[in-house]
């Protein structure tokens, strides 16, 4: 169904993606750490519209509920490795994400071949992945000495929150699939 392909949201996840290996090329390539920085911010930020609009616009589809939580992950994955790789994320906040992703991709592909489902969303992890997609340009940000004043204490701060909480919800993710699985 063609129709259900092409919607607005649909074309904004679509663009959201096709973003990523701009980032890359922009922070290894280029070496350009703050104009990395934005475009993580950029693409994090406009998590929020490719939703809104599938639903203010009755576009809701299968499709787009995979597409969004794609770009997600895939960007937050990239800033992640990216950063560590630049050396502008401490690995005392980048490891430990990873590792989470790891284990929270790894359950639902668990759940998945099990014939459970995806896991629902949570408003704990929508914050925290909020407090992520700020923290993680912000120690962009400040690595490039980009008002480093403001930028390193708001991502230590943000990325810290964002961290326990990101593990919290996997504890209820796991909850979850237990509960599936029982």
């Amino acid at each position: 169904m063609p129709s259900q392909v092409w919607t607005v949201p649909n074309v904004i996840s679509f663009v959201r993606l096709a973003a990523i290996p701009y980032f890359w090329f922009v922070l290894v390539v280029e070496e350009r750490v703050g104009f990395a920085a934005f475009l993580v911010f950029l693409i994090g930020a406009t998590d929020w519209i490719d939703g809104y609009l599938a639903r203010r616009l009755g576009q809701e589809s299968e499709l787009g509920a995979f597409l969004d939580p794609l770009a997600d992950r895939l960007m937050i994955a990239s800033a992640l490795v990216g950063g560590l790789v630049a050396g502008v994320l401490p690995p005392v906040i980048g490891y430990p994400l990873i590792a989470r992703e790891v284990v929270v991709a790894l359950g639902i592909a668990y759940v998945a071949s099990r014939g459970g489902g995806r896991p629902e969303v949570r408003h704990l992890g929508k914050l925290a992945t909020f407090l992520l997609y700020g923290a993680i340009p912000s120690f962009y940000l400040a690595a490039a000495d980009i008002a480093a004043f403001f930028f390193a204490p708001a991502a230590w701060i943000s990325g810290s929150l964002g961290l326990f909480l990101y593990w919290w919800v996997a504890g209820r993710y796991a909850a979850d699939v237990r509960r599936v699985l029982a």
